[in-house]
């Protein structure tokens, strides 16, 4: 047995029906030419090939007695009948049918006595343009086993390069499973988890306090220095921070907290509205460098101007810029574990400005102040600590804080969740089938009813909108206003840099000697697969 970590244990604690905590993916397989077989079988067959290299599929949780610290995991072999179902669809269905399914299975909460994932695969879809039949399929997997990193370590290894899947080469064979730890043992690895994780924080105590003290001291020494008050006011990012954007050479102060108050930020219901929508990676790229600006400035000033576009039909739009809290990993480089190691920062979006060109200036200050606090603090962020007592409290606490609509009573830190979650550049295959689409489904909390997750695939930016469906139902409309503002961020023209103009430099001369002043120096300027949609109602 092994115990969860704090952080990993809290997407238990912090779940209910109207708040599922799992994470997938809709993805749209086409099938080899001439396919006359059983998908559904053959995916059963090749999970069951690669299944001795997914430990994270292959154990199941088992509770702590009186549920007083962190359940722990134990091997458990996944009956893939049941972990792997079929859902028909109508003949020729499209992507309508298919978000739709995904909005009513997404709240529909995962077996805890059995591992927590679930494959569901879709037939009956309209074939390709060519005649090539196609299928569906939502994966789900407990946020508690994996973050979006690991899931991406996951495909690595589910997923191949060819139709052809690749040879697995034979693998140890697992040792004799041990028989389950007696109510004495149990509490005996609850007690030595908490000791060890109570000496890890404070060993950790004093880094931190290092880590703060320098950053203190540097803006303390700034601000003598002559540096702005701005400057200093930014030391905790994304508690509460402020951003300074240089916007047609004016200095433009945003504050990042507390967030305007919207539609978005309410208890959530326990019905979800899902869309997905396709960029160009190549455009994206040849424009954001353009404009010197990273992949996340981009998606950033995408959903941002999406999301001004929403409020400004559906209203009210805030006069004050949107906030979206952003997730950052604190995985490091080759980590491959399936846990959860990220935490949050916070953005502002810049939808208090109408023209573009103000907006992406904005959104690229706020992102470069927030990358100097992060680089500085993620080290300090725990994800894993003292869990005596805690799964008592964060369970009450979730369920009354949705029954409660405490939401609603609480000052707003953020309106949105978006996540960039780096993937693979070409093309996949799983059991023969080659992979189209990868659009990411993530979770809604109470307070955010929106999920934004972006995650790169072969050449493209699959975007997964995720919201409550009584919040946002119209996450059909929210993805075309994604493609507006992406044709909206080609267009934007490349400002123009001028270099200031140095000021004249006077040479001290001899006083028996005729003055004589320098010149002054001239300023110098410096074809992805589509499915058919059809009319979705809202909801």
């Amino acid at each position: 047995m092994k115990q969860l970590a704090g952080l990993d244990a809290s997407f238990l604690y912090l779940e209910t029906p109207q708040m599922p905590m799992h994470v997938g993916a809709l993805h749209l397989l086409e099938l080899p030419a001439g396919y006359d077989g059983d998908y559904v079988e053959d995916l059963r067959e090749h999970m069951r090939a690669r299944m001795p290299l997914l430990p994270a599929l292959r154990r199941r949780l088992i509770s702590m007695p009186l549920g007083l610290s962190n359940p722990g995991w134990v091997d458990a072999d996944p009956d893939l009948e049941e972990h792997i179902v079929e859902i028909p669809l109508p003949a020729h269905s499209g992507m309508a049918e298919l978000e739709a399914q995904v909005g009513a299975l997404h709240t529909v909460l995962l077996d805890r006595s059995r591992p927590l994932w679930k494959f569901h695969v879709f037939t009956g879809l309209e074939p390709a343009p060519d005649g090539q039949p196609r299928v569906a399929l939502y994966t789900q997997l407990h946020h508690a086993a994996v973050d979006g990193q690991a899931a991406v370590a996951l495909a690595q290894v589910i997923l191949d390069l060819s139709p052809e899947p690749r040879t697995i080469e034979a693998v140890a064979a697992r040792g004799k499973k041990r028989g389950q730890l007696g109510t004495v043992g149990m509490l005996r690895a609850a007690v030595s988890q908490q000791w060890q994780q109570t000496v890890k924080l404070a060993r950790s105590l004093p880094n931190a306090a290092s880590i703060l003290g320098n950053m203190a001291a540097g803006y303390v020494g700034g601000a003598a220095a002559g540096a702005s008050v701005d400057k200093l006011r930014t030391l905790l990012a994304g508690v509460a921070a402020q951003t300074t954007a240089v916007v047609r050479g004016k200095t433009a102060v945003s504050t990042l907290g507390p967030a305007p108050r919207t539609r978005l930020n309410v208890s959530l219901s326990d019905t979800r509205s899902f869309a997905g929508v396709t960029l160009s990676l190549a455009e994206l790229n040849r424009t954001r460098k353009r404009h010197h600006a990273s992949v996340n400035d981009a998606v950033l000033f995408v959903i941002g101007g999406a999301l001004r576009r929403y409020f400004a039909k559906h209203g009210p739009l805030p006069r004050k810029s949107l906030i979206a809290a952003v997730p950052v990993s604190t995985r490091a480089a080759g980590d491959t574990a399936s846990n959860n190691q990220a935490t949050m920062t916070f953005m502002s979006l810049g939808t208090h400005l109408s023209d573009p060109s103000e907006r992406l200036a904005h959104v690229m200050a706020s992102s470069k102040a927030m990358k100097a606090q992060m680089s500085q603090l993620k080290s300090l962020m725990p994800t894993d600590f003292p869990s005596l007592g805690i799964p008592w409290l964060m369970q009450a606490g979730a369920m009354l804080y949705g029954r409660a609509k405490v939401a609603e009573k609480l000052p707003v830190v953020a309106n949105v969740v978006i996540s960039n979650v780096p993937g693979p550049q070409l093309p996949l295959y799983l059991a023969g089938a080659q992979m189209l689409t990868n659009y990411p489904t993530s979770i809604a909390v109470h307070g955010l009813a929106l999920n934004v997750t972006v995650q790169t695939y072969n050449q493209s930016l699959d975007i997964g909108l995720m919201a409550c469906g009584k919040a946002l139902p119209e996450t059909a409309e929210l993805s075309a206003y994604v493609e507006a503002a992406f044709m909206e961020f080609q267009a934007l023209p490349v400002a123009e840099v001028v270099e200031p103009v140095p000021a004249p430099v006077v040479k001290k001369r001899a006083p028996a000697r005729k003055a004589a002043t320098k010149p002054v120096a001239k300023a110098t300027t410096k074809p992805r697969a589509s499915m058919p949609r059809k009319k979705a109602t809202a909801g």
